[in-house]
C-alpha cells in the first residue's frame, strides 16, 4: 500500500490515477480518501489525481498523541503528500475540513498551489457560532470515544446539512454512512476535538486571504446554511474567485451532485490552466 510520511513520522495512505497536471483531493471530517471516488474516476481521465486519508483515518496512521491533530498538523500533512510525490504545484480540491486545509496550504505555501476549490468550507466560522461549533465538536469527540464510529454513523448523516443526501440518493447515502461506520473511533475523536474543535474562524485570516493571488472556485449547497455566509465571504475576499451555489443541496456537494460538481470544477481548472480565471475587474464592483 502506498504511503507518504509526514515530518512527524505519520504515514498517510494515498491512491492515485491518471496523468497530466496534478489534482490533490482533500476530504471532509466524515469521509476519507474514498469520498472522492466520483472525482477520481472523472478527472483521472485527463489529470494525475491523488486522494489521501488524513491522519486519524485508517489505513493512514492514528497518532496516539491527541495534541497532534491541529489544523496546522493537517495542513502540513497535505504538503507532505505533495513532497512525497515530488509534485511542485497542484490543483487542490477540498471539501469542508479539506477546504479549510487547502486554504491553509495556499496561505502558507502559495507556490505549491495552482488553484483552489473550496467546497462546503467555513462551517463554524460565522461569528457568534464558532464557540458553539467548537463545543459540539468536543462533545462529538466524547461520543466517538464512548460509543464508537458505527454508533455515531447511525445518526450523523441526519443533520440539517446532510439529510439532503439521504433524500436525494438513498443508495449513495447508505454507502457513505457505511464508510463512516468503519472509521477509527479514536482517530475521529482526536480530529473532532483537535481540528474541528480548535480551528480558528476563517474570518480570523481575512487579511491573509485578501492577499491571495491563487485562482479559486467556491462551491456551496444552498441548504448548507452554516457555509453560505463563509462562502460569500471567500468570494468577496479572494480576488480571483468565483462562486457556484448548487440548488437543493446540502454539505456533501461532490457526492450529492457529482455531475454538476465535476462540470463546474472541470471548467474552472481548464480556465485556470489557460490563464482565463483572472482577478475580479474593479469595474464590476459596486459601492
Amino acid at each position: 500500500m502506498p504511503y507518504a510520511t509526514t515530518p512527524d513520522k505519520v504515514k498517510l495512505y494515498y491512491e492515485e490515477v491518471g496523468q497530466g497536471t496534478p489534482i490533490l483531493f482533500v476530504h471532509e471530517f466524515a469521509a476519507d480518501h474514498r469520498g472522492w471516488e466520483p472525482q477520481m474516476r472523472e478527472f483521472g481521465k485527463r489529470h494525475r489525481c491523488i486522494a489521501y486519508s488524513a491522519r486519524g483515518y485508517t489505513p493512514s496512521d492514528v497518532p496516539a498523541d491527541k495534541s497532534a491533530y491541529t489544523y496546522r498538523h493537517v495542513m502540513r500533512d497535505c504538503v507532505a503528500v505533495l513532497d512525497h510525490l515530488k509534485i511542485d504545484r497542484a490543483h487542490l480540491v477540498g471539501l469542508s475540513m479539506g477546504g479549510y486545509t487547502a486554504l491553509q496550504v495556499a496561505l502558507n505555501h502559495p507556490g505549491r498551489v495552482r488553484s483552489l476549490v473550496l467546497a462546503g468550507t467555513g462551517s463554524g466560522s460565522v461569528r457568534g457560532f464558532t464557540e458553539t461549533v467548537h463545543k459540539h465538536s468536543r462533545d462529538l469527540a466524547d461520543t466517538f470515544e464512548r460509543d464508537g464510529a458505527a454508533k455515531v454513523a447511525e445518526t450523523y448523516g441526519y443533520g440539517p446539512a446532510r439529510v439532503q443526501f439521504l433524500i436525494k440518493d438513498p443508495r449513495g447515502f447508505a454507502e457513505f454512512t457505511a464508510m463512516l461506520a468503519q472509521h477509527d473511533a479514536q482517530g475521529s475523536a482526536n480530529t473532532s476535538r483537535g481540528f474541528q474543535g480548535g480551528r480558528p474562524s476563517l474570518y480570523d485570516f481575512e487579511a491573509e486571504i485578501a492577499e491571495l493571488k491563487t485562482p479559486a472556485l467556491v462551491v456551496v449547497g444552498d441548504e448548507d446554511e452554516r457555509c453560505i455566509e463563509p462562502s460569500l465571504f471567500l468570494k468577496k475576499t479572494i480576488a480571483a474567485s468565483g462562486l457556484v451555489m448548487m440548488p437543493k443541496t446540502g454539505h456533501v456537494v461532490n457526492l450529492e451532485e457529482p455531475d454538476l460538481f465535476n462540470q463546474a470544477v472541470g471548467d474552472f481548472i481548464a480556465r485556470a490552466e489557460a490563464g482565463r480565471w483572472p482577478p475580479r475587474d474593479p469595474r464590476s464592483i459596486q459601492d
